[in-house]
């Protein structure tokens, strides 16, 4: 539910002014009447009548003075009875004949660019909204928008990468929970239209029931019409027999003869009373079915258009569907290669333990001491100078490969066995070698080329962070 505090609302309804009043014609001449966004929402009420109660209500708004004022409160009634974009549907249809009076050729709403406007507002039916019109000071000017609301920094993505996988994670779950909204709201409109669809086959038979009654009727209406007619016929040749006789009899039969007439007469006199009742009540019976039969038809005609309606909405969900499960496509995809990434680099870092190992094993344990005046002489377990120079080397490219891996990682296993390889390493890197400097080098190249892979792995994975 949405108020007048709403910001983003009081933002679209600034731009939906500024959307109808685009390419509206100047008033010609100085005394001329001035052309206002009012008087073309008055001509609403005129083709489609549901526009008429809110129109009555902006009239008698004591708070309202202007025509701008009248608009806005026209604009926010309409939305509020999520008739809006119906409103502005009738106006779009009959912009050859009544918009061409009050814009330009070039105005927006003359243009093919309205019909996806009011596309877009169809949608605003789904929203409900609580505006109090009379509280709200809409004769003044309205303020600007903030675009900032709507706007993130350049560098906020940079600075703040955390964050960043925080919102994708944020922005997968919503994406999620709108897929799952919108299957709910399929199936029930999918059950509403199954609904509408047997009330209509419901209507269709009972309108077939009774138009067979209405015909059964007419032809019994036909036939008692007829039959009055011959009572009628009837009744003006006794009438006439009668008189022929009474003249032909003496007047010693008069008396008995005129009392059987008179009482023929009360015979058919009732008949014929009967008879018109029955043919008024016929009549009535015909005027009720018409006045039913236009009624179901309307009926009809207005469940069509809900029909056709509803489909057109089932269709745009079905493309926000599949648009839904692309994106969430997209996003597996991206998680496997990160996964692959990660495999890899675990597989690489195992290497290095592996050669750290072998490197280690290579050396048997014995400590040289270096004494003043004993200077490049090789002491019985000392190691040679070349081969301190290796393990110096390979120390030095261990504390490089283990901090390209801490910054490849985030404080995973990776890092955690790598440590424990280095630790490893640093007890023995006074230890003499029993292996000859040709093993070593091997072993060193073996680890340069360990090095060189992880730097290639840290070039792929840094566009992904």
């Amino acid at each position: 539910m949405l108020d007048s505090d709403h910001m983003p609302l009081q933002h679209f309804f600034i731009v939906l002014e500024h959307v109808l009043r685009h390419g509206l014609k100047p008033k010609k001449g100085l005394l001329g009447p001035k052309k206002e966004l009012w008087d073309i929402l008055q001509l609403v009420e005129k083709l489609n009548p549901e526009a008429a109660d809110i129109t009555a209500s902006v009239r008698d708004l004591p708070t309202v003075k202007t025509h701008m004022g009248r608009a806005r409160a026209w604009l926010r009634l309409a939305l509020m009875q999520k008739k809006l974009a119906d409103y502005l549907q009738v106006l779009v249809d009959h912009r050859d004949d009544i918009l061409i009076e009050y814009f330009e050729i070039d105005a927006l709403l003359m243009s093919d660019e309205a019909i996806v406007i009011l596309g877009k507002l169809l949608s605003l039916n789904v929203i409900d909204c609580n505006l109090c019109v009379k509280e709200e000071d809409l004769d003044c000017q309205q303020g600007v928008i903030d675009f900032s609301l709507y706007l993130r920094s350049a560098c906020y993505h940079h600075d703040h990468p955390e964050e960043v996988t925080t919102q994708a994670e944020d922005n997968m779950s919503l994406v999620l929970d709108q897929k799952n909204y919108i299957e709910e709201l399929n199936r029930h409109l999918n059950a509403t239209v199954g609904n509408l669809q047997t009330q209509v086959e419901s209507l269709t038979t009972t309108n077939a029931l009774m138009r067979e009654d209405l015909s059964i009727a007419e032809k019994n209406l036909r036939i008692l019409i007829q039959e009055n007619e011959n009572l009628k016929n009837q009744l003006n040749t006794s009438s006439s027999t009668n008189h022929v006789t009474h003249e032909e009899k003496p007047d010693s039969q008069s008396g008995n003869g005129d009392a059987v007439l008179k009482k023929t007469l009360e015979d058919e006199r009732k008949q014929r009373q009967d008879m018109e009742r029955e043919l008024h009540l016929q009549v009535g019976l015909k005027a009720e079915m018409e006045v039913a039969m236009k009624l179901l038809e309307r009926d009809v005609h207005q469940k069509q258009d809900t029909i056709i309606e509803l489909r057109r909405q089932l269709e745009d969900i079905k493309m926000i569907n599949l648009e839904m499960y692309k994106k969430l496509q997209e996003c597996e995809e991206d998680i496997s290669e990160k996964t692959e990434m990660v495999s890899r680099l675990q597989m690489k870092t195992l290497q290095i333990g592996n050669i750290l190992t072998n490197l280690q094993k290579g050396k048997p344990p014995g400590t040289g001491s270096h004494t003043p005046g004993s200077e490049g002489k090789n002491k019985p377990g000392s190691l040679p100078c070349s081969q301190s120079v290796s393990a110096i080397s390979m120390l030095t490219l261990s504390d490089e490969l283990r901090a390209k891996v801490d910054r490849l990682t985030s404080g995973g296993g990776l890092k955690r066995s790598f440590d424990d390889h280095v630790k490893m390493n640093k007890i023995t890197e006074h230890t003499s070698a029993g292996a000859g400097t040709e093993s070593a080098g091997t072993k060193m190249n073996k680890l340069d080329d360990v090095t060189t892979e992880a730097d290639n792995m840290g070039e792929v994975m840094k566009p992904d962070e």
